[in-house]
């Protein structure tokens, strides 16, 4: 099976589940895996992140 259609899968198991633990498994994976990106970062890299979120809350522009 490609990448495509695992993720339609997993898609389509979640949409069927009403079982909240397996929804809050799901959500604490991508939770991890975000932190664990982070800090690989370095302290610069995190401060350019940071300031580009808190220009896009403010509404400013992004420059790329």
């Amino acid at each position: 099976m490609d990448i495509q259609s695992e993720k339609l899968e997993l898609i389509r198991l979640l949409l069927e589940t009403d079982d909240t633990a397996i929804i809050e498994a799901v959500k604490n994976i991508f939770k991890s895996q975000k932190k664990e990106v982070w800090k690989d970062l370095s302290p610069e890299q995190q401060e350019e992140i940071d300031l580009e979120i808190q220009e896009a809350n403010r509404g400013d522009q992004l420059e790329l």
